[in-house]
């Protein structure tokens, strides 16, 4: 490679409106990062937080290992960003969502990740240094009144568990600046290259909290077999598919994926784990994805 400089972030190869491979894409996209709460929730059962983001990255870089075209070298001058993006949006929110899922409900984690969207906007609008469609605002602003409705109730009343919020909103506003930085990355790399070296980078990372919670942790059967699913599917391939969306679409467009991640959790959260999901987080849902139609609308580049 040479040594040519990658932009901070940069538009999708493909700005038109969702395609076949596009809606192919985000339909298995969202479909797996919802399931992975339930994943994560019966990992935290058993198993300490850092033992169970550890394994989610290490697995899901050992699975993507497997495949020759995730193992290009990536140019020197790019690894601080690739740093960036394994520290981001996949070391913190991946220890971020384990600490919060031993007082949260997966399902609430998983519907409050759904405002991923926002924050990948506001961060594409700096770094682009572009104001963002009329569309796009519409449907982002729609989007945020849901997100609002589905988070309420988790700050009120004996069951509140504020402090899983604020780190799962935490992890979110690192997925909206991560959408970002992938797309320039994936269009030079491809999806699995930066999601191989990203992952392993963050096996590095937080090595030192699983060996540090090691013995605090019970290893079942259950919470090792979801922690294998939430590591190879949940982690490794969807990272992998979720770059490669990034770099077709753009960022903020991609991660309107995550609002097909509350349907999934609610449904699992609710048959699985007996949770009980407040009728106002409902009707949010309906409120973002009638905003996710919205915005993900053709863009305007030009």
């Amino acid at each position: 490679m040479g040594a040519i400089a990658v932009p901070l972030t940069n538009v999708g190869s493909r700005p038109a409106a969702y395609g076949p491979v596009e809606w192919g894409l985000s339909l298995t996209i969202g479909l797996i990062w919802g399931s992975a709460f339930l994943w994560i929730a019966i990992g935290v059962d058993h198993l300490a937080p850092g033992v169970v983001a550890f394994g989610r990255v290490a697995l899901g870089a050992m699975a993507l290992a497997a495949f020759p075209a995730a193992r290009k070298r990536i140019a020197r001058q790019d690894w601080a960003r690739v740093a960036a993006v394994a520290a981001i949006g996949n070391a913190a929110p991946a220890m971020f969502f384990a600490i919060a899922e031993t007082e949260l409900d997966s399902a609430v984690a998983g519907m409050i990740t759904s405002g991923t969207p926002i924050i990948a906007l506001v961060f594409a609008s700096i770094l682009l240094r572009r104001l963002p469609g009329r569309a796009q605002v519409v449907g982002i602003g729609v989007a945020f009144l849901g997100i609002v409705m589905m988070t309420l109730p988790s700050l009120r009343g004996v069951q509140a568990a504020p402090f899983g919020v604020g780190l799962v909103l935490l992890a979110t506003v690192g997925y909206g600046l991560n959408s970002n930085l992938v797309v320039p990355l994936q269009q030079r790399y491809g999806g699995p290259a930066v999601a191989l070296w990203a992952l392993i980078l963050s096996s590095a990372m937080l090595s030192p909290f699983a060996v540090g919670s090691f013995s605090d942790s019970e290893f079942t059967t259950n919470s090792i077999v979801a922690v294998v699913i939430l590591g190879v599917v949940g982690t490794g391939i969807v990272r992998a598919l979720s770059t490669t969306l990034a770099g077709r679409v753009g960022g903020p467009r991609m991660t309107t994926t995550t609002y097909l991640i509350p349907v999934v959790a609610i449904v699992l959260g609710v048959v699985f784990r007996d949770e009980v999901v407040h009728p106002t987080a409902i009707v949010g849902v309906v409120v973002v994805l009638f905003g996710a139609f919205i915005a993900t609308r053709a863009v305007r580049v030009g």
